[in-house]
C-alpha cells in the first residue's frame, strides 16, 4: 500500500516541469530555513527536497545521455595483450 502510494506520487512528480519547479525553489528554501513546528514548515521541507530530487534526477539523466553519446563516437579500442605479453589477435593481410 505504501509503495503503491509512493509510485503514484513519483508519477505525478515526474510529470512536473523542472523549469516551473526551479521558480519555486527559493520560496521553499527560505521557508525551510525558518523553522517552526507547523505542518506548513514540514510540507515546505518535503517540497524543497522534491524540487531538488527532480533537479538531481535530470542532471544525472542528462549526464548519462551525454556520456552514452560520447561512447558511440569514440573509436573502438585495440584489444589488450594477454598476460604473457602476446596479442590475442593477429593482423592478417
Amino acid at each position: 500500500m505504501i509503495e503503491s502510494a509512493l509510485n503514484k506520487i513519483a508519477d505525478r512528480i515526474l510529470d512536473l516541469d523542472e523549469a516551473s519547479l526551479a521558480g519555486l525553489w527559493g520560496k521553499y528554501k527560505d521557508r525551510m530555513e525558518h523553522f517552526d513546528t507547523s505542518k506548513e514548515w514540514e510540507k515546505a521541507v518535503v517540497i524543497f527536497f522534491i524540487i531538488n530530487s527532480v533537479r538531481v534526477k535530470n542532471h544525472i539523466f542528462n549526464e548519462q545521455i551525454m556520456n552514452a553519446g560520447n561512447r558511440k563516437t569514440e573509436a573502438p579500442k585495440a584489444p589488450k595483450a594477454s598476460s604473457k605479453g602476446k596479442a590475442k589477435l593477429k593482423l592478417v593481410k
